[in-house]
């Protein structure tokens, strides 16, 4: 996989996180991640095929299929997900890597930078058990960011906090546009089969 992850918390309380790939097992796809300050996990995905391959993987409350529309990339991105409106716009990068460097590097060095340094994790198990090392390119710190939903405004942009609590970390706790390629690998073979379009068993 290849794409960006957006992510923001608001002075509502909501936390968002936007997975824009331009590369994936199911083609090119946008979803949406949003956690309210219930605590409510919800998945807002563009078709059935991409909310069952990230559901595979990462744990919801709720989740539906919605029109999603995107727009941008690294440096700032706009999309529209049923009701949901959000845009967040980066700054420079404050972290550059080079794109070619194994799946060990990411698991034993970049997670142990990671950890200290953002307080996030680079490789880890899902709750599914399907498990990731997530490569990032470039880290971009978001200079705002806003939000909406059915109309209602979310408020200023704020931290990443508390935890959105659908995989094994989160994004950083600074809003951000990061740059990855996440590695995803299933023990049991499920996801090759969702990928295949192989009926689960």
């Amino acid at each position: 996989m290849a794409g960006v992850i957006a992510s923001s918390g608001f002075a509502s309380g909501d936390r968002i996180v936007v997975g824009h790939w331009v590369d994936s097992p199911i083609g090119p796809f946008t979803d949406v991640m949003w956690t309210a300050p219930d605590g409510t996990r919800t998945l807002l995905s563009p078709t059935e095929r991409a909310e069952a391959f990230i559901t595979a993987v990462y744990s919801f409350d709720r989740t539906s299929v919605v029109d999603v529309a995107a727009e941008g990339g690294a440096t700032g991105l706009e999309v529209t997900a049923g009701p949901l409106r959000v845009g967040i716009a980066a700054g420079r990068p404050w972290l550059v890597l080079p794109r070619r460097r194994p799946a060990w590097f990411t698991r034993w060095v970049e997670d142990r930078v990671a950890r200290a340094t953002m307080g996030v994790r680079t490789f880890g198990e899902s709750p599914t058990g399907v498990r990731e090392w997530y490569r990032a390119d470039r880290y971009r710190p978001a200079r705002e960011a806003w939000a909406s939903v059915g109309g209602r405004d979310l408020g200023a942009m704020a931290p990443l906090h508390p935890p959105l609590g659908v995989g094994f970390t989160d994004p950083p706790r600074r809003p951000s546009i990061v740059a990855v390629r996440p590695l995803l690998e299933d023990p049991t073979g499920g996801l090759d089969r969702l990928v295949a379009g192989e009926p689960s068993s």
